[in-house]
């Protein structure tokens, strides 16, 4: 195929029901597009046959470009993979395979791109979840906003188009535990958010349990926030400051009333401080120093199986 201006990155796990779907609307956007697409999919590891569906409409179609990862590594990861693989000379355009983000914005997303801007993520004005995670959703990102010392746009997934020059900063970095909307708005550049109405699957049940939105909150908020380290201070000096008061009113009772009793109340308002503060300071530096065990290893981020482009297989050794 003509060296592609675009590349689609589209992670799938476990997507073979809407599979069919995915790639009617990725190969109508593409032959509307006045421009060479690539559609890159990104098999992160299914157990269904996902990796079969890719694999027989690679061999039948040119412009897509599938990679197929060792094992299940996660969606930010999965993501990265596809990164790494674009060979887009102007833009990649990042959407879920679930089809919530739609593919058809990719000209609209495109004519921002050509003037100028780096990075157009979607904004979502409307979302289709049940109504704790709407809730939770909500939350997270006006938290991460409050506290993160770069400027992170409100209620923004991964669906964006990046530019070429954005992503080979993407790639450079080497972080294993990967938040890809923050190191987007880290590296910086001309960005704009577009408003997009979210919809809901389109088939399936959604792969990301409360535990692993859990663990890219924490990602979110580890990466980019100096709050949790500087929360440790704050709650110390917090603790000294209520145990001095405390110390404070005893010896005044004490001298007002000489038979004031000290007793076990004080003593075990102590211990309960004082042990909480200093659980709650080992968990956050456990935080940091798992992140560091896991970087230092300086293991690859991922390993790709095989790979499918321009119709021919290529195996990893």
């Amino acid at each position: 195929m003509p060296e592609p201006k675009v590349s689609f990155i589209v992670p799938l796990f476990n997507e073979s029901e809407s599979f069919k779907s995915l790639v009617e609307r990725l190969d109508k956007v593409a032959s509307i597009a006045p421009f060479p697409v690539e559609i890159v999919l990104v098999d992160d590891g299914s157990s269904d046959n996902t990796a079969e569906l890719m694999q027989q409409i690679a061999m039948l179609n040119e412009n897509y470009h599938c990679v197929f990862l060792a094992r299940n590594y996660g969606h930010p990861i999965a993501l990265s993979a596809g990164l790494a693989s674009a060979r887009a000379t102007d833009a990649v355009m990042i959407i879920d395979g679930d089809l919530q983000d739609p593919p058809e914005l990719l000209l609209d997303f495109y004519q921002y791109y050509k003037q100028g801007y780096d990075v157009v993520y979607g904004i979502r004005k409307k979302r289709k979840e049940n109504w704790l995670k709407k809730t939770a959703y909500h939350s997270f990102y006006r938290l991460l906003k409050s506290i993160s010392y770069i400027d992170m746009p409100l209620d923004t997934g991964d669906f964006s188009l990046i530019s070429r020059r954005i992503i080979d900063v993407l790639n450079k970095m080497p972080e294993e535990s990967r938040y890809i909307r923050g190191m987007r708005a880290w590296v910086g550049f001309k960005q704009i958010g577009v408003e997009y109405e979210r919809e809901q699957r389109f088939a399936g049940q959604s792969k990301y349990s409360f535990k692993m939105l859990f663990q890219l909150a924490y990602n979110g908020i580890f990466n980019f926030s100096e709050f949790p380290i500087k929360f440790i201070t704050n709650m110390g000096l917090l603790s000294v400051l209520v145990s001095l008061l405390y110390l404070l009113q005893t010896i005044y009772k004490r001298i007002m009333d000489p038979s004031f009793p000290v007793g076990f109340t004080g003593l075990l308002f102590a211990i309960i401080l004082f042990g909480g503060v200093q659980l709650i300071s080992l968990g956050v530096i456990g935080e940091y120093v798992l992140r560091i065990f896991f970087q230092v290893k300086g293991r690859p981020l991922f390993v790709i199986k095989n790979e499918i482009i321009d119709k021919k297989i290529r195996s990893e050794k």
